[in-house]
């Protein structure tokens, strides 16, 4: 199922969706009170449909297949991020793609040799913005905002310690994610990242969940970014130099991962700041950010206002 979030243009309360074959986006929360279906989650709340685990899914394609309308037209919505407040940071992989690695390689001359373990750093939730939301360019704070395409793991059932044999019986879903940096800021304080991961608005999500059944190998799916039509990256998820079961083995070693927990799994060579000349985005830039069989999103880079 491909399962999202969103707002009726016209205005109200946030809703999960399905989105159907039609096209159309079935209204959960609207279907199952047509149908007189409770519901062992909250309609309005997609970290609650994740945390309430088999049982929430099973009700939810129960619903789905009994529905007979069109849905809504995407159209008429305006879609938010699946999960548009984590209620922790977002977990990110960085150097996860060889060649990105060595691309960077001249901004760490310490650092010749891939890392024997992922690296992690993390997003705030205030980064977190929907598939069509403007992407703010914090002018005083950083002039150059780079780009990164990253596939991102929902997690589902949570937990610590997790063995990496068993990892994928954690994942919940799939998204489309882009870890946009202020690389100045990046370099700015000990050349730790989260600062300059952290911006508002610098994680633009979605367009909506891809549940893990639907996605028979998460290694094997293309990932592009263009900006302003032109391809900056274009790769595969099977070039991962470390794949999502280690990752989330790795990340859980006496560290609880929950329900709803957002990993985003790395970038592929292509990035802005190693380019020859290096390139920025700027205001007025289209970003668009896409993983095969998941989906695409595309966001414009706007001035901040204070």
């Amino acid at each position: 199922m491909r399962l999202l979030t969103f707002k009726p243009k016209r205005g109200g309360a946030a809703r999960i969706g399905v989105l159907l074959e039609s096209g159309g986006v079935m209204d959960v929360g609207a279907a199952a009170a047509r149908a007189r279906q409770c519901l062992p989650f909250d309609a309005g709340d997609m970290l609650s449909l994740i945390a309430s685990g088999r049982s929430g899914l099973a009700a939810l394609r129960r619903l789905a297949k009994a529905y007979r309308g069109k849905g809504v037209a995407l159209a008429a919505l305006r879609l938010l991020a699946p999960i548009p407040r984590p209620r922790k940071n977002v977990f990110c992989v960085g150097w996860n793609y060889l060649e990105h690695f060595e691309e960077g390689a001249k901004a760490r001359p310490q650092q010749q040799e891939m890392p024997q373990h992922p690296t992690f750093f993390s997003k705030v939730p205030t980064t977190v913005v929907g598939p069509a939301d403007p992407v703010p360019l914090h002018a005083g704070v950083t002039e150059k905002l780079d780009w990164e395409v990253e596939l991102g793991v929902i997690i589902g059932r949570g937990g610590r310690n997790i063995a990496e044999r068993d990892s994928m019986k954690h994942v919940f879903g799939y998204t489309v994610v882009n870890d946009v940096s202020a690389r100045e800021v990046q370099r700015q304080h000990g050349q730790q990242w989260f600062k300059g991961k952290s911006l508002d608005g610098s994680c633009p999500m979605g367009p909506w969940i891809v549940t893990a059944d639907e996605v028979p190998d998460p290694h094997a799916l293309r990932v592009a970014c263009r900006v302003n039509g032109v391809t900056k990256q274009d790769a595969s998820t099977r070039q991962m130099y470390f794949r999502i079961p280690r990752i989330i083995a790795e990340l859980s070693a006496g560290l609880t991962l929950e329900p709803g927990d957002i990993i985003s799994t790395g970038t592929p060579a292509g990035v802005g700041h190693a380019r020859t000349p290096p390139e920025f985005m700027a205001p007025g830039d289209v970003l668009e950010t896409e993983v095969e069989g998941i989906g695409r999103i595309r966001n414009r880079i706007v001035k901040a206002g204070r």
